[in-house]
């Protein structure tokens, strides 16, 4: 490949806090790091905040790069090493460009700001490499609104780590057919799975199935969950949608058939990871709740409940809190607390039973920033708010869950809070994907809101 067809894309600060081992991700195209980055990074890496973490693996991904070369080969050029390339063929270069040192005539937006000094680097850098194709890389939009009204001919936001282009393309876990399922299939074979009943049919027009999806019809009487399929034979559990939905947990019964199926993964002890979306109001919160109570207080399969969610960052560090952890936890989870207000409600003395109930079932909070190097045995984890999770956090989850454990994440993709997240790009979008092919997780869209009509009609209009 020519220096004219090999792309030179320059990372913003962003870039590497969102996916710290981007430089590498750029194939046999080249990489620059302007100083302004480097500096930022610098600033970043000693705050107390989960994002430092991000910021000291890409300063060490780019000196492990650039450790033996001289600094003239620093700002011509280190070759990368990239998998994706064939042997023999081109490998793309990282580099460091000094954007101080840039000409006083080249600053086409004044430099008081850390994110015009980028622009303005980028800007000099397409005029000086003609012909060669210059793309600034940004996960701010208003940077790449600045850039592209300041003349950059290329702008791009980083999707390399995207495993979908639209949220709407996202896997609900579940497939509404149209008739009568059983109408459709014209061969079945019928076995029993311990209690289950297992049928394995000549699959109608169904595509794309994955483990433990549900699949639906219109006739308000089959609901399935598929256990696998070759492409011409379907095997699935026959579940039924009135056992569904007369299943209950804690005294919670399902409202709607969406409920029923988050239930049933609810209560399934072979399935480890439960991932539940869907609108506020949902029940998302509520059913994972019910369903610890019932496995940890009734059913003896867990030993504990453990409630950790993301905190906002302005409270990231919550040492500035009073009491132990589990209350200084106590604001960011609130609606656990509120949720185990609405199922003891009715009871004669609501005290007692608020407090017979988190001492029975071992309710602990804990905070995300302290689960690393941990492992949790023979618990029901629930990580509630996980829209505002990278997949990095959710990762360092997921890998705490040892022997016994189950994990139910839960998260509304309409209201992520975090300023280098989208829906596209949650952690939450990201772990909906990744399982979905895996055996031991199931995946729900509960579509619906229960909490109230206001609730409801403000989800539908607002």
């Amino acid at each position: 490949m020519g220096q004219e067809e090999k792309i030179l894309y320059i990372l913003d600060t962003n870039v590497l806090l969102h996916e710290p081992l981007a430089i590498y991700n750029f194939q046999e195209h080249d990489v620059m790091v302007p100083m302004t980055v480097l500096e930022e990074l610098d600033n970043i890496k000693d705050r107390k905040k989960d994002v430092s973490r991000d910021a000291r693996i890409a300063i060490r991904a780019i000196d492990d790069a650039l450790r033996d070369a001289s600094p003239e080969e620093i700002t011509e050029g280190v070759p990368l090493p990239t998998a994706n390339v064939e042997a023999g063929s081109a490998s793309g270069h990282l580099s460091i460009y000094a954007d101080h040192a840039l000409p006083k005539v080249q600053e086409h937006l004044p430099t008081s700001a850390n994110d015009n000094l980028i622009i303005n680097t980028a800007l000099y850098l397409q005029e000086e490499r003609k012909p060669q194709k210059v793309v600034l890389v940004t996960k701010d939009i208003n940077m790449r609104l600045k850039a592209k009204g300041a003349g950059l001919t290329h702008v791009e936001d980083y999707r390399t780590d995207q495993l979908i282009s639209d949220v709407s393309m996202l896997a609900k876990g579940f497939q509404e057919l149209g008739g009568n399922f059983w109408e459709q299939v014209s061969d079945c074979e019928t076995r029993s799975d311990g209690r289950d009943t297992v049928q394995e049919v000549t699959a109608p027009e169904i595509a794309n199935t994955y483990p433990n999806q549900y699949l639906l019809d219109e006739s308000d009487q089959f609901c399935g969950r598929v256990i696998g399929s070759d492409g011409e034979r379907l095997q699935f559990h026959d579940l039924g949608r009135e056992r569904l939905m007369s299943r209950t947990a804690w005294g919670v019964s399902p409202k709607n058939i969406y409920q029923g199926m988050a239930l049933n993964a609810l209560l399934d002890p072979a399935i480890d990871l439960v991932i539940l979306t869907g609108p506020a109001g949902c029940g998302k919160t509520l059913l994972a709740l019910a369903c610890a109570l019932e496995q940890v207080v009734e059913t003896g399969v867990y030993d504990k409940v453990i409630v950790t969610r993301n905190t906002p960052e302005i409270a990231e560090s919550i040492g500035f809190l009073p009491g132990t952890e589990e209350e200084k936890m106590a604001p960011w989870l609130a609606a656990i607390t509120d949720t185990l207000e609405v199922l003891h409600k009715s009871d004669e003395n609501f005290e007692g039973s608020m407090h017979y109930i988190m001492e029975k079932a071992n309710i602990q909070f804990k905070s995300i920033n302290f689960m690393r190097g941990r492992s949790i045995q023979n618990s029901f984890v629930i990580l509630d708010e996980c829209q505002n999770l990278t997949a990095s956090q959710i990762k360092t989850i997921i890998t705490r869950c040892g022997e016994g454990t189950k994990l139910v994440c839960s998260g509304n993709l309409s209201q992520i809070d975090s300023n280098y997240l989208t829906a596209v790009t949650s952690g939450l979008t990201y772990i909906v994907e990744r399982f979905k092919d895996f055996e031991g997780s199931a995946n729900v869209y509960l579509n619906g809101v229960v909490r109230s009509r206001l609730a409801s009609f403000a989800e539908e209009h607002l």
